[in-house]
């Protein structure tokens, strides 16, 4: 299943949460969840991009609701499956607003996370992100165990690979 916000489903099971930049970059996480589904088709997938993209329309309340939304499928997957970060490249450039702003936020969040409370979490780089290096070399030194990868695909792979163990307990 797939679970897009704003909307909540009850699921049993493990879930993969899709971080990453959603603004100036292509619709990546339709394809990875996409993707997840195909490799594995009993995955939950819980994705912040909204199925529409008015901007005009996301007022201070589903600014709110956004954020909580995604505040609590990221603690779900952080608890009950991974966490997938995938930092796509800059495609469309805004001056107004740093890309990946939040990402880099959550990003570190998680990896912290990870490093003192074991949650399971995935870095996928797209050629060309600002900052690869720099996150590459922290994420070697202080979290060697996160997988990180350069192909959206094999990202996904990753994911799948540390959820299996939570498909088995619930067999």
């Amino acid at each position: 299943m797939i679970v897009t916000a704003p909307h909540d489903a009850a699921l049993n099971g493990s879930v993969i949460f899709l971080a990453g930049p959603i603004q100036g970059v292509h619709s990546w996480q339709d394809e990875a969840a996409a993707l997840l589904q195909a490799l594995n088709s009993e995955v939950h997938v819980a994705t912040p991009r909204r199925p529409w993209d008015n901007k005009a329309d996301f007022d201070d309340a589903d600014y709110r609701q956004q954020v909580d939304w995604e505040t609590r499928w990221l603690r779900r997957a952080g608890q009950h499956g991974v966490v997938l970060f995938w930092l796509a490249r800059d495609r469309f450039h805004r001056c107004e607003r740093a890309h990946a702003q939040t990402t880099r936020f959550e990003l570190a969040e998680w990896k912290e996370r990870h490093r003192v409370e074991g949650c399971h979490l995935v870095v996928g780089i797209e050629e060309g992100s600002s900052g690869a290096r720099y996150i590459r070399h922290r994420f070697a030194a202080e979290c060697p165990r996160v997988p990180i990868r350069d192909a959206l695909a094999d990202t996904c792979r990753a994911a799948l690979e540390l959820v299996q163990p939570f498909f088995m307990t619930l067999a």
